[in-house]
C-alpha cells in the first residue's frame, strides 16, 4: 500500500512539474500562444466612401500596413503600440502600471479622412482567459492621437465567458488616464471568446456595441463629431501576493484580433 502511495505522489509531482514548465514556456515564449489556423476575413459593404479590411498578415512591432495606421506609442507617446505576429494583432502594454500609467492601452488608428458615421468590427482571438486577469479588446470610433493626447470613443469587451465578463463604452478625453464611462454592462452576454466577432457603430450621437451581431449596450454622446476608427487592447495582470499565489500567467499574445473591417 505504501509503495502505491509513493507512486501516486510521484505521479502528482511529475504532473505538477510539467504544468509549471508549460507555464514558464508559455510566459517566456509567447509565440506558443499565437493562432494556428488561417484567419477568416471580414467583409466590407459595397459602395462605402472609406473602408479598410485586413487579416494582419504582415509581422510588425508597430502596426502600420505600409502607412495605413497611426501608432499609439510613436504619435501619442504615453500609450503603447499594437504589434502583429502570425496573423494576430495584439497589445504590448505591460499590464503592471499604477495610477494613470495603468491606462497605457495599446492603440492604433487608421489614417485618412473618415466620415462622421463609422463602423468597426473585428474577430477575437482568446486563449487561457481567467477571471484573475483583465484582458480587453477595444474598437475605436471618431478617435485622434497626438502627443500626450488621445480622444474619441471606445467600445470594449472583456475576453472572458463567465458572469464576470463586461462591455463598456468609454469616451477618451485627452491626457493619459482621463476618460469617461458612458455605458457599462456585466454578464455572459457581454464577454467574448475565441472566434467571436465584436462590432462598434456610431451614427449621429448614438454609439452601439455588438457581439456576434447582437447589440449588447449603447450610449449617446455629442462630444466628438469626427475622427478615425481603430483598435486597442488593455491588460491588468495579477500583482503582489495575489500574483505569487496564482499559477495564472498573462501574456499579451493570449488575446487580440485576427481580422478587421472598418467603413464609414
Amino acid at each position: 500500500m505504501a509503495r502505491k502511495w509513493k507512486r501516486a505522489r510521484l505521479g502528482i509531482l511529475i504532473a505538477f512539474l510539467l504544468l509549471v514548465i508549460a507555464g514558464f514556456w508559455s510566459q517566456y515564449h509567447p509565440q506558443a500562444n499565437l493562432p494556428r489556423t488561417p484567419p477568416i476575413p471580414l467583409p466590407v459593404p459595397e459602395g462605402r466612401p472609406q473602408s479598410h479590411s485586413t487579416t494582419f498578415s504582415l509581422p510588425e512591432e508597430q502596426l502600420s500596413e505600409k502607412g495605413k495606421w497611426i501608432d499609439g506609442k510613436t504619435t501619442g507617446i504615453d500609450w503603447t503600440s499594437v504589434a502583429v505576429a502570425s496573423g494576430l494583432a495584439y497589445g504590448t502594454e505591460s499590464g503592471r502600471g499604477k495610477g494613470d500609467k495603468s491606462y497605457d492601452d495599446s492603440v492604433a488608428l487608421l489614417t485618412g479622412a473618415w466620415g462622421t458615421d463609422q463602423t468597426v468590427e473585428a474577430r477575437v482571438y482568446s486563449v487561457n482567459s481567467s477571471e484573475r486577469v483583465f484582458e480587453e479588446v477595444e474598437l475605436r470610433l471618431r478617435s485622434s492621437l497626438s502627443a500626450h493626447s488621445s480622444t474619441g470613443y471606445e467600445v470594449l469587451f472583456r475576453c472572458l465567458r463567465t458572469p464576470k465578463a463586461y462591455a463598456s463604452i468609454v469616451r477618451w478625453d485627452g491626457p493619459l488616464g482621463k476618460f469617461t464611462y458612458l455605458a457599462q454592462k456585466y454578464g455572459l452576454q457581454c464577454g467574448v471568446g475565441d472566434g467571436d466577432v465584436v462590432k462598434a457603430v456610431v451614427v449621429g450621437n448614438l454609439i452601439t456595441g455588438y457581439v456576434n451581431g447582437v447589440p449588447v449596450l449603447s450610449a449617446t454622446d455629442a462630444t466628438f463629431s469626427n475622427g478615425n476608427p481603430g483598435i486597442g487592447f488593455w491588460m491588468q495582470r495579477p500583482s503582489g501576493l495575489r500574483a505569487r499565489l496564482t499559477s495564472v500567467k498573462a501574456n499579451n499574445t493570449d488575446y487580440g484580433f485576427t481580422s478587421l473591417a472598418a467603413w464609414d
